[in-house]
């Protein structure tokens, strides 16, 4: 190998090695972007819980945990009106199971009616 192949050689390898160290800069960035970003839905998510704890009774958390499996957006249509109620100051007492279910048949769209009719 003559001298300026080395360098050449010499050349390329410092190129590549700042495009990986670049790389594993962005890629360190975007984990710590990453990171916060689900530490901060964490928090959210964790407020949220908080609240709904608060203005809530037991029963009508279990509802809402049980209609949160079989339809989550209701099921977050109520927690957000429910939590925009109490960070108004609309709450006086928690809510008891038959006022969640009302709340729930407010919201809830309206169900098909469907009839069979034999012949």
């Amino acid at each position: 190998m003559s001298y300026s192949e080395d360098a050449e050689l010499d050349e390329l390898r410092r190129r590549r090695l700042r495009q990986l160290q670049e790389m594993q800069a962005s890629e360190s960035a975007n984990a710590q972007a990453y990171a916060a970003q689900e530490a901060e839905m964490a928090r959210r998510d964790q407020e949220r819980s908080e609240v709904l704890r608060r203005i809530l009774t037991t029963e009508a958390r279990e509802r809402l945990g049980r209609i949160r499996l079989a339809k989550p957006d209701v099921a977050a249509t109520v927690e957000q009106q429910l939590i925009a109620l109490a960070a108004s100051g609309r709450i006086q007492r928690p809510i008891d199971d038959p006022t969640l279910r009302a709340l729930l048949e407010r919201i809830a769209p309206d169900r098909r009616e469907i009839t069979i009719t034999r012949r």
